[in-house]
Parts: structure tokens; sequence; C-alpha cells
């Protein structure tokens, strides 16, 4: 049912029904207006008539037959349109309408009342007669029946009204609703043909005039836009798993056919000398280590690129920095680590992104900030920088990064030839600074020998709350890039 009809229906049958209320009020109004001009015409006629049934009570107690007629005559002459019935101890003299004598009045009264005689119904007033020698009631009546005819009338009229009411105000509303739903069937037609799974078709953005109209397309605008969302990030999400199990696959091939030959090895030479099969064993350990590794930075990637803004809150960096430089502490006590973190730096950023940012950093430090002794001095400083920035260093004492070299090592699978790592930490550090808006740089470390990681990050949220983070293509763009992905074998 169209929404014009049901607008139509609801109000042909409310008006009715407010009529039909208005229309009892107004009846009870009218009744009571109409006993209130009659009780008041009672008085007027009870107080005209008062001294006449005086006169004819005094003439009746005197005994005096003819003077008591001529009273009588006079007292029904005032009367006029109204019944008097006179009450006194010698007896009753009435005239005029009024209820039968066996109809028995209220005692006591003070005002009108209504009395019934039957199916007739009148309006009765008693007044006291007092005097020298007099003593009595008199009543007076008015039939009702003409206010009853009034009221009749005023009822015939309201349920005619009522009954010419339901259909004209019905199509009334109906004709209004009609036009103004005319907004809302304009919309129907425009978003009828919108399919967002075939066409890039929009509803255009134009104001009606009519508030609830402009909200419903604003509605169907935001649902729209808020499936474009999805759809992109679902296929930014097949990419990334397309581009997870291509990338997986290309790399792990090097390493698993190594790892299958090194295993033939051990099969068709059961009697290796203990030399040489150590050898071998200690080869699969390190590919087996580097096949883990490679597994968990490609995971740890994808989850870079599928973050959602949701994720990200304020994260003090200086607690974060305190657990990862405690952590690498843990996995190399060898290592002389030292923090210098001001208290309170806090940015608006992913704090697993964080954590695994400083640790890649730490980790790279560890396995190639370490001097011609072996040794690893590594230093860890988060302090703030230009306004509205957050800057951490980490300064080893190694052979530093070579100036041409400085942008390639953030790139994807980029490793040294005795390198044993995945070829993605650094790329990861890269990955986590470009979501928080930062930037990872390399230069020499300010001691003179080793390298210095510097990455710098806002400290407040870049763009209204709810902005995606930054770029979101580390696992997906290097693929397209057709960069290359070789997972050289380490020489023994």
């Amino acid at each position: 049912m169209r929404l014009s009809t049901r607008i139509g229906l609801a109000v042909g049958c409310t008006v009715p029904l407010l009529v039909l209320a208005s229309g009892w009020l107004l009846l009870h109004l009218v009744a009571r207006d109409l006993r209130q001009t009659e009780d008041q015409h009672l008085r007027q006629r009870a107080l005209a008539v008062a001294p006449d049934a005086r006169a004819l009570l005094r003439a009746s107690a005197g005994d005096r037959p003819k003077a008591a007629d001529t009273r009588q005559r006079r007292l029904f002459s005032a009367a006029l349109d109204v019944g008097v019935r006179v009450v006194g101890p010698d007896g009753v003299f009435s005239g005029g309408p009024q209820p039968g004598a066996s109809v028995r009045l209220p005692a006591g009264t003070t005002g009108p009342v209504t009395v019934r005689d039957g199916a007739r119904g009148w309006r009765a007033l008693a007044r006291p007669l007092r005097g020298a020698g007099v003593s009595g009631t008199l009543w007076v009546f008015s039939p009702d029946t003409a206010d009853r005819t009034q009221v009749r009338l005023v009822r015939r009229r309201v349920f005619l009204t009522a009954l010419l009411a339901a259909p004209l105000s019905g199509l009334l509303a109906w004709g209004v609703a009609t036009g103004a739903g005319a907004p809302l069937r304009r919309l129907t037609r425009r978003t009828a043909g919108l399919d967002p799974r075939t066409s890039t078709a929009r509803l255009p953005e134009e104001r009606t005039g009519v508030q609830e109209v402009d909200e419903l397309a604003a509605t169907v605008r935001t649902a729209l836009a808020r499936y474009d969302e999805q759809a992109a990030r679902t296929a930014e999400a097949l990419d990334t798993a397309r581009s997870f199990s291509s990338a997986a696959a290309h790399e792990l091939r090097t390493p698993l056919m190594s790892m299958g030959t090194n295993l033939d090895i051990l099969a068709d030479h059961p009697s290796l000398p203990a030399p040489d099969r150590t050898e071998v064993l200690a080869d699969l350990r390190r590919e087996h280590a580097r096949l883990l590794g490679l597994l968990v930075m490609l995971r740890e990637l994808g989850r870079g690129d599928l973050v959602e803004a949701e994720a990200f809150r304020a994260v003090d960096l200086s607690d974060v920095a305190d657990a990862a430089v405690a952590e690498a502490s843990r996995r190399a006590p060898d290592a002389v680590l030292a923090l210098d973190a001001a208290p309170g730096l806090t940015v608006h950023g992913w704090e697993p992104g964080l954590r695994l940012l400083l640790d890649n950093l730490l980790g790279n430090a560890l396995a190639h900030g370490r001097d011609a002794g072996g040794a690893a001095r590594i230093r860890v400083t988060v302090r703030a920088g230009a306004t509205g920035q957050v800057v951490a260093t980490v300064d080893d004492a190694g052979p530093g990064v070579p100036p041409d070299a400085r942008v390639r090592v953030f790139e994807r699978f980029q490793r040294g030839p005795a390198s044993a790592g995945s070829g993605l930490g650094l790329t990861l550090v890269a990955q986590q600074a470009a979501l928080h808006r930062g930037s990872v740089t390399v230069t020499d470390n300010p001691d003179g020998t080793g390298a210095r990681f510097e990455v710098r990050l806002p400290s407040r949220g870049d763009g209204p709350p709810g902005r995606p983070p930054g770029r979101r293509d580390w696992l997906i763009g290097t693929v397209r890039a057709n960069r290359s992905q070789s997972f050289p074998k380490d020489r023994p």
C-alpha cells in the first residue's frame, strides 16, 4: 500500500473520531447552557408569582372562597408559560403544564431539579412561602421538550458532519500526501537503477527542500560510499592474499630446493663422513630458520597493509621503546643497550606496529651493527622533534650503511651477501613509518662509527579521526613493480 493511501486512510479514520469527540463536548456544553437558561427563567417566574401565591394562601387560610378564586386566577395568569403548584396547610393549588399529582417531588431542594413523569422530563424549582399567617411552598415547572429537541438537532448535525468528514478528509489528505511524496518518488526512481556491483554511477547531491527526503538521500549516498570502501578493502585483501601466496611461492622455492638437495644427500649417502653430515645438517637448520623468518615477515607485512584506522589510538612511544629495549636485552645478553626516552611522548598510532618498528630496528642493529670485535653497542633515543613530531633514533657501532644503499635497504628482499635474514626487516620499518604518516632515514652515527636510523612520527593524528593510514601496498606494490625477489643462499 502506498504511503499516500495510508495517510489518506489514517486521516479519514481520525478526523471523524475527532469530530465525534468535539461534538460530544459540544452537546454537553449546549445542554448545560440550555439548562442554565431554563433555570434562570424558572427563578424569574418564581420571583414574579411569589406575591400572588402568598395572597392565595392568606385568602385560603381566611376561609374566603371568592377571594381565593380571584387570587388563584391571578396567580395562573402571572405564571405565563410555566406550571405553578402552591402547597399550603389548607390544600394544593396547581395550574399550567406540570407533572401529575402522583409524581413525588423532592424535599429540601434549594435549586432547580429534574423530575420525570413517565417519558417526559421537567425542570422544577421550589420556593418557601413565609409571611404573616402564611406558610407553604411554591413550585414552578417547565417541560424540557424544547431543550431535548435542540440537543437532538445538534446531535444529528454532529453525526452528519462526521460522516461527511471521513471521505472528504481522506481524499484531501491523500492529495496532499501525493504531492508531498513527489520528491520521495523522484529519489526512488533515481536509486532504482543504481547497482554498485556493475556501475560506478552514484546519487547526485541535490537538495529537494524536504528535510526527510534529503536525509534519506544522504543516507543512501553514505551506504553506497561504505559499499565502495568495503569493496575496495576486499579487493585490497584479495590482492594481498594473492601477492602473499605469489611472493611466498617464489621466495620459498630456492631454499626448499636447497633443503631437498641436502635431504637427498643424507638419504643417498647413509655412510657420509661425520664432518660432511654436520655441514649438511647445519645448512638445513639455516634454511629452516630463514624460511620461518620469511613467513613471519610476510605475515607482518600483510597485517600492516590491512590495518584499519579504528586500530589507531594514543600511544606513549617511550613506553613502547622501553619494552622493545628490554626484549632485545633478553634476546642478546652480550649486547650493550642504552635507552634515553623522555616520558609522555605520545603519538597517534597502532601500538603493535610501533613495537614491530622498534623491534626490527633493534634486530637490524644487533645483526649488522656490531664492531670489528663482534661487540654490539646500541643506543635508543626518543625525544620531541619539530612542532608536532616525535623522533626515535637507533645508533649502532657497526660498519654503517653506504650512501648509495641507504634507500635500497628499505626495499623488500634487499639483503647483503652475508646476511642470514629475510630481507624484510627494514621493509617493515618503512611500512610502519608510512602507516603512521611519518618517515625513516639512515645516516652516519654522530659518534663517527656505525649507522643511525631515525624515525619521525607526528605526535597527533594527521587529519580527522577515522582517516585511513598512509601507504598500504607494501606487500602488493613491490610485486606489481616486478622488483627482484631473489633469495640467495648463504655461502658456507
